[in-house]
């Protein structure tokens, strides 16, 4: 394998690498099975079709661009080592030269890692985290919950009383115009929920099935929707049918039904799960308190500008993520917003910049404590991540494509990162959180997800 290096501005790196035919014929091989698997060849079993035979029926250039691809990704982090080239992003990939008969030749472009001169995190002190406390009152509630989300239901002909579930129908009019979402059918509204605004649920009790009522309410001026905040409104309401709903005793068949054997024990569940939940937010309130002091006393050098970019459009994905598993559509969060994408990218910005600088301390602080992981808990942490493909139906048409991609060499670094990440973070609480214990802090470590 034959490297040129070239040293770009703004701590970019170029190198062309080219790999001779020699090397390459493994890579054809491997290619030539895989495709043939696919594409049996008459006469041949799958995976077993001779290279001069496979060339003649599947292509040569077909088979070339499928083997480039595993190529690049095992030999761009050789050409890095060789080099003693330290990057900080995904390379940008161009292909030079795939030919027959011709050695691979592409070019790759990435990121250098900036000087980072850390902050002594040894003298960095962060106050242990606030103990964290769960009153009764609190169980209480979430008894009651429990108890409402399994209520029996059953139709019943008189009129609305406190507790019952009933289907209404509603639209709501502000200056006799019908608001934009303010219209449902058969909507059902358990009365003493309080998910209407006030006064709404007070309004309907006392009706009947098959009644219509209209009345005048104030939207509250904390209202989520800034247009119709603190505005006053008309509503036209029919009731459909009304429920009678009875919620289970707190007794021992209550708790048997959520798998515990006696309330004292539903109790004490509720009890350590808000901790673990409270103790989990505290977690990570003294993680950024801490990430931040490391940061604000490191010094760093040129930051090269896609680190930033690519930063910034991952949180851009994560948010368009978070929102479609809302159930919402993404324009139209920017339509309330009154914002267009590139105005979100912008404000993304400054924690782009801090996400980017915590990698980066994260990074030199492995180093300079020559943090490793070993190869079996980069075995497991991808088996981990297979399985949980292999357990969700909706991966089970991508589990070949996916499977590839987990076991390549790229990956493996990922995993590689992810796993010193955790170690890095473990060792700075350690060092830097006054009184931190492991197992009282409710980190499950899932938030170092750099892939330096």
């Amino acid at each position: 394998m034959k490297i040129t290096r070239q040293d770009l501005p703004k701590s970019q790196v170029e190198l062309t690498i080219e790999v001779s035919i020699e090397e390459l014929a493994p890579y054809v091989e491997q290619a030539i099975k895989e495709i043939s698997t696919k594409k049996p060849i008459a006469g041949f079993r799958p995976g077993k079709v001779p290279v001069e035979v496979a060339k003649q029926q599947l292509g040569e250039m077909e088979i070339l661009q499928h083997a480039s691809n595993q190529v690049i990704s095992n030999t761009y982090y050789l050409a890095l080592e060789q080099e003693k080239v330290e990057t900080v992003d995904q390379p940008r990939i161009d292909v030079i030269k795939l030919a027959p008969n011709n050695p691979f030749i592409y070019k790759a472009t990435a990121s250098m890692a900036p000087e980072v001169k850390l902050a002594d995190y040894q003298e960095l002190k962060v106050n242990k985290s606030a103990e964290v406390e769960v009153k009764d009152e609190e169980v209480a509630t979430v008894i009651e919950d429990l108890r409402n989300m399994r209520a029996t239901e059953a139709a019943v002909d008189r009129p609305v009383q406190t507790t019952d579930k009933v289907n209404v129908d509603f639209e709501t009019f502000i200056d006799k115009i019908a608001i934009p979402g303010g219209k449902a059918e058969k909507y059902p509204l358990v009365i003493g929920s309080n998910k209407m605004i006030p006064g709404f649920e007070e309004q309907v009790i006392g009706m009947k099935k098959g009644e219509e009522k209209e009345f005048d309410l104030t939207f509250p001026k904390e209202y989520h929707n800034e247009k119709i905040a603190g505005k006053n409104a008309h509503f036209k309401v029919k009731v459909g049918e009304v429920f009678e709903r009875v919620k289970p005793e707190i007794n021992e068949d209550f708790a048997k039904m959520l798998g515990l054997k006696t309330i004292d024990d539903l109790k004490s569940s509720i009890k350590n799960n808000l901790r673990h939940e409270r103790e989990h937010i505290e977690g990570d309130k003294k993680d950024l308190e801490m990430i931040n002091k490391l940061i604000e006393q490191t010094t760093y050098g040129d930051i090269p500008e896609t680190l930033i970019s690519d930063e910034t459009y991952k949180m851009l994905e994560e948010l368009k993520d978070n929102i479609a598993k809302q159930g919402l559509r993404f324009e139209d969060y920017l339509e309330h917003l009154k914002k267009k994408e590139s105005d979100l990218m912008l404000d993304f910005t400054p924690d782009a910049m801090k996400r980017v600088k915590t990698s980066l301390a994260i990074r030199e602080i492995a180093k300079q404590e020559k943090i490793e992981t070993l190869e079996s808990e980069i075995d497991a942490e991808r088996d981990l991540t297979l399985n949980s493909y292999k357990m969700n139906p909706a991966f089970a048409t991508q589990m070949e494509h996916l499977e590839k991609n987990i076991t390549s060499e790229g990956a493996r670094r990922y995993f590689e990162n992810v796993l010193i990440n955790r170690k890095v973070m473990e060792m700075l609480r350690k060092t830097i959180i006054e009184g931190y214990e492991e197992h009282t802090c409710g980190h499950d470590h899932g938030e170092e997800k750099k892939d330096n």
